[in-house]
């Protein structure tokens, strides 16, 4: 695997640089078109903000707390949802889907990879429609935003660790003391996740950061990344299969992992029931307790750095 070095470049150049997209920056709905489904997105203006925390109560690995700045970036009310992520899943794929191949070429996309059909309902009967999609590898969670770019004509991708924490902090989402009233955990589901937006949403609007189910992130996890992170918008690139991060916990946690700053790990184990040789590169069997949502950057990039982007990304990311 070659080094991440020039990937953090490409990436903060993709948040940095280009020029603006003449919408304003303001909450919007990405009409799908086609699929006749939306994705509701929030503006969030970027800010410096203290990462981790010092808490003597939590975990080692959510310490030291460090000032962090990160850039404006549009975040999904929601979690992406089975409706949404079924549209990719077993719609179409490929330049085809296009009028000419040149439209994604602007875009700086070669291709649209398709995820393979699931062997069994990876919903395990727990809700599909407007429940949370689940039980996709972070891989799939990553095609499904070079898919949606590639549907939209606009860069979309997963978020940084830091831009998933700022938003959780900006909007206060675990300073509310009644728990129950933003987040499904262990005590109060039915041993499964919910619909998407039942709970209060952040004083940001947006909902269901904090427990339904775990969110994938664009980082590796790496218990002291903190003693050694860059201030302004800081992503550790992915240089292992395992572990990736996920945050704000799921329907099947305790409070305690229901926090801004409590960080998970994925685990080989989240394969174990999958019977394939090679285990699948697009589903987990065992973890229906993460899904994901998106973010776009404030900024579009040049249709350079999206190609430049999505052909590293793919080398890194490809085998988890």
């Amino acid at each position: 695997m070659k080094s991440n070095l020039n990937l953090v470049f490409i990436f903060l150049g993709i948040i940095q640089m280009g020029t603006m997209n003449a919408q304003e920056f303001e909450d919007y709905s990405q009409d799908l078109k086609d699929d006749q489904i939306t994705i509701e997105m929030v503006a969030v203006k970027g800010g410096t903000f203290i990462m981790g925390t010092n808490d003597t109560t939590r975990k080692a690995d959510e310490k030291p707390s460090h000032q962090v700045e990160v850039d404006d970036f549009w975040m999904g009310k929601y979690e992406i949802t089975w409706e949404q992520y079924d549209a990719f899943v077993f719609g179409e794929f490929g330049p085809e889907q296009f009028k000419t191949k040149e439209k994604l070429n602007d875009l700086g996309i070669d291709a649209v990879s398709g995820a393979t059909p699931p062997y069994v309902d990876m919903s395990f009967n727990m809700g599909k429609a407007t429940h949370p999609a689940v039980n996709m590898t972070q891989y799939a969670a990553l095609m499904y935003c070079k898919w949606l770019t590639s549907k939209t004509g606009v860069f979309y991708r997963l978020p940084t660790e830091a831009e998933w924490e700022y938003v959780c902090k900006k909007g206060k989402t675990d300073e509310n003391l009644d728990l129950e009233s933003v987040a499904w955990f262990d005590e109060n589901t039915n041993d499964k996740y919910e619909k998407v937006g039942l709970k209060t949403a952040n004083s940001l609007g947006i909902y269901d950061l904090l427990g339904n189910v775990s969110e994938w992130v664009m980082d590796q996890y790496d218990a002291n990344y903190y003693s050694t992170s860059p201030k302004i918008n800081p992503w550790n690139t992915p240089s292992e299969l395992y572990p990736r991060v996920v945050r704000g916990g799921s329907w099947k946690d305790t409070k305690d992992k229901l926090c801004c700053t409590a960080r998970g790990q994925s685990k080989q184990k989240w394969k174990r029931r999958d019977p394939q040789i090679p285990k699948s590169n697009w589903w987990h069997t065992n973890a229906p307790f993460v899904g994901f949502r998106v973010v776009r950057p404030k900024i579009q990039p040049s249709k350079e750095d999206i190609k430049t982007y999505w052909l590293t990304a793919i080398e890194d990311y490809g085998l988890n």
